[in-house]
């Protein structure tokens, strides 16, 4: 059982048997991860995220280390993967950022680095350009939500540019759909709710079975909130949260792609953007920015 807020803020349990976990296992990183029996992985999360549950089955099945943190820094992360030879880093895209941004980097010798992978929220290409540059590695964007258990994600193989405009596609095994609000499956490019559907989809919500259907299309694929579309090659790009749209002067402004625009400035070195009520407009956007060096 892992917790998750989803979409509305209040904890609920997704049950995940073994069907679904030896289809992560299989899928995620069953013998890929590290490209060798017996290497070491830094787990960057707890336990009580889906990653390290899922990734631990197959790391044991390998043969594999795992090294546990009580707490993650992104100086111990560099000195973790430098004295184990990692040769899988992997994590969210700000444990990334911090790792780039630590002053131990440059002294680290982390030449055991060929992938990097980031998950679990949205990455800038000017991120995904730095860790391929300076890690020397190969870089995969996964996009996925607790409930599906496994998503879509770029592979290592792919063109650059795969990881720096989008998340990538279906992993085996996965049926990716945009749907409207009705559950309508959208043609490519068109804008609407990402769904996704496997063998690694939850069981359900413990003990909730309203909350379960209401996060389920009525063919078993998992609602995941996020709004995006499928571009002409088939990758997924992200639009932002459902929840977090708001409407300016009659049109849907989604803060994600706001976001990616004044995050490609050099002077912005981190960026959020919400919505405030505007007697004109309706609401607007607020940015708000962490300056860069």
């Amino acid at each position: 059982i892992v917790f998750t807020s989803g979409t509305t803020g209040q904890p609920k349990g997704a049950v995940f048997g073994g069907r679904q976990l030896a289809f992560i296992t299989q899928v995620d990183t069953g013998g890929t991860w590290a490209g060798q029996a017996g290497a070491a992985q830094l787990a960057g999360t707890s336990f009580a995220h889906l990653g390290p549950m899922t990734k631990l089955p197959g790391n044991l099945m390998r043969g594999a280390c795992t090294v546990l943190v009580d707490r993650w820094r992104p100086g111990d992360a560099l000195a973790l993967i430098e004295r184990y030879a990692m040769a899988g880093v992997g994590g969210i895209p700000t444990q990334v950022a911090l790792m780039l941004r630590h002053p131990s980097f440059d002294e680290r010798d982390l030449s055991s680095v060929r992938a990097i992978v980031m998950g679990g929220g949205p990455s800038t290409p000017s991120l995904v350009r730095e860790a391929r540059r300076r890690f020397g590695a190969a870089v995969s964007v996964r996009y996925s939500c607790t409930e599906a258990g496994i998503g879509v994600g770029t592979a290592f193989d792919a063109p650059p540019e795969d990881a720096e405009v989008s998340v990538g596609r279906p992993h085996t095994g996965v049926t990716l759909t945009i749907r409207a609000d009705d559950g309508t499956v959208l043609p490519p490019g068109a804008e609407g709710e990402v769904c996704l559907a496997s063998p690694a989809t939850m069981r359900g919500y413990w003990r909730d079975p309203d909350a379960t259907a209401a996060a389920m299309t009525a063919d078993g694929a998992v609602r995941t909130g996020d709004v995006g579309h499928l571009d002409a090659h088939g990758r997924l790009v992200l639009a932002g949260r459902r929840r977090d749209r708001y409407v300016r002067g009659g049109y849907n402004v989604h803060p994600l792609e706001v976001e990616a625009v004044l995050a490609t400035h050099p002077a912005v070195a981190d960026v959020a953007v919400v919505a405030r009520p505007d007697d004109v407009m309706g609401e607007v956007g607020v940015a708000v920015v962490v300056a860069g060096a």
